[in-house]
């Protein structure tokens, strides 16, 4: 019998769970039972996948720039891969703001319907929590976010799991192998070798649980829908951002038939068990040892492209949450502020959404704090903003799962481009779990 696929697998998993978090939501005590039997699985996998993702990226980056043997092609790499984010960044800003000003989904809100969003979410403790850590990083000194980068204790650092401190100790570290003897420095590469493929063999491990901890995962966030009225109201909002990604989506087909001359649909098969998680798990950083494996073994990438280019890209890559940001910031101004949709605060929120993306953390609603930062940078009336925040807080779970799919699918689309251009892309070779069982057995 032919063994099923993995994505099918996952999206058995998803649909399933959808279907189970409704009934859950229609039956006394369903909501409970979700909570404490259900949810649980979902968090082990999420944890799981964040206790490999730091090993991952010290292993892959150190091994990956290592063995490039060449401090010039460090130098090539990294500019290469931080022009193209950046490019397909500014494409992501430019769709939404496109999008939204061509719909207007904001246009014509009743007052009624105001009104009700507000008084449900604007007092939330999410909303305010969210205005809070804006301002804190608003207080911060205009070159703090390049003070971050550089770790003072990187135990702190890896038990943190701050990511861009990791990426820079493990780059330090992999060019300082490169400019010591190779005699010396072949233990420690061998070391980080081995690491890295014990890793690798662990995320093969933890996606036969994949299935599972997607229902959970869904059968969670469908219980959290307790309003489906304001959810239908903000339906025109989510359908633009929607429309966006997937025009951002279609743009990255588009990069990876016209430059690599693959297949999209191919790519698409290959990728998607890691789209698949992202949309699952709202965060790229947990999905990063799923996006590396996939990358690597199934699009053909070498260990030392995918190294360096995916934990920068899960880091500073956030197309699907800049896009988002454009959208969800003009939305906002039609409700509440109309009077600040000129063209010159539109030109701000592109660079500000542009700049935010890098400091946006991999992390399940990380976007809406860097928005009240994007708002605040045109000039939006303080007291609007929990009004404003309010208006998207409803949908922004859902939304935010489809943003870090696309932010995941950028990252995936940037490497094989980063890899064609330097000769780093090759047939893939598909690895499963147990590969080497019967030689141990």
């Amino acid at each position: 019998m032919k063994k099923v696929a993995l994505h099918w697998k996952i999206l058995i998993g998803m649909v399933i769970g959808i279907v189970f978090g409704f009934i859950m939501n229609a039956v006394d005590g369903g909501k409970d039972f979700v909570t404490d039997w259900i949810k649980p699985f979902g968090t082990i996998f999420i944890n799981l996948l964040k206790l490999i993702a730091v090993p991952l990226i010290l292993a892959s980056l150190i091994k990956g720039i290592s063995d490039l043997k060449d401090i010039s092609k460090i130098k090539k790499m990294g500019l290469k891969t931080m022009v193209i984010y950046m490019l397909t960044t500014l494409v992501a800003i430019i769709i939404g703001l496109g999008i939204v000003n061509v719909i207007k989904p904001g246009a014509g809100m009743s007052a009624d319907t105001i009104e009700k969003i507000k008084s449900k979410y604007e007092t939330s403790s999410d909303v305010v929590d969210k205005i809070t850590k804006a301002s804190a990083q608003n207080d911060a000194g205009p070159l703090q976010a390049l003070v971050d980068i550089f770790p003072s204790n990187i135990f702190t650092s890896l038990g943190d799991a701050s990511m861009l401190q990791i990426i820079f100790f493990a780059m330090f570290v992999g060019i300082s192998l490169l400019l010591i003897p190779e005699k010396k420095a072949k233990p420690l590469m061998d070391f980080f070798d081995s690491l890295n493929e014990v890793v690798m063999k662990m995320v093969d491990l933890i996606m036969l649980f994949a299935p599972y901890a997607v229902f959970a995962l869904l059968a969670n966030v469908i219980i959290a829908f307790d309003d489906t009225e304001i959810l239908l109201k903000l339906l025109v909002y989510a359908l633009c951002v929607v429309g966006g990604l997937l025009l951002m989506i279609a743009f990255y087909l588009m990069l990876v038939s016209v430059y690599t001359k693959k297949s999209p649909l191919w790519f698409l098969k290959q990728i998607s068990p890691a789209q698949l998680l992202a949309f699952s798990t709202s965060s790229s950083a947990a999905t990063l040892p799923v996006t590396m494996e996939r990358v690597e073994e199934h699009l053909g990438v070498d260990k030392e492209v995918s190294g360096f280019v995916l934990p920068v890209g899960a880091t500073i890559n956030m197309d699907g949450t800049s896009l988002y940001q454009a959208i969800a910031a003009v939305f906002i101004m039609q409700v509440v502020w109309p009077e600040g949709l000129t063209f010159s605060n539109q030109l701000i929120i592109v660079g500000t959404a542009l700049l935010a993306s890098i400091g946006s953390a991999a992390v399940p609603s990380a976007g809406m704090v860097m928005l009240v930062i994007v708002l605040e940078s045109i000039g939006f009336p303080e007291e609007l903003l929990p009004i404003g925040l309010a208006l998207i807080f409803a949908v922004d779970r859902p939304l935010d799962m489809c943003r870090t799919a696309v932010n995941v699918t950028g990252d995936a689309t940037v490497s094989m481009i980063i890899a064609k251009s330097l000769g780093k892309l090759h047939d893939p070779k598909p690895r499963e779990w147990d590969d080497n069982y019967d030689q141990v057995n």
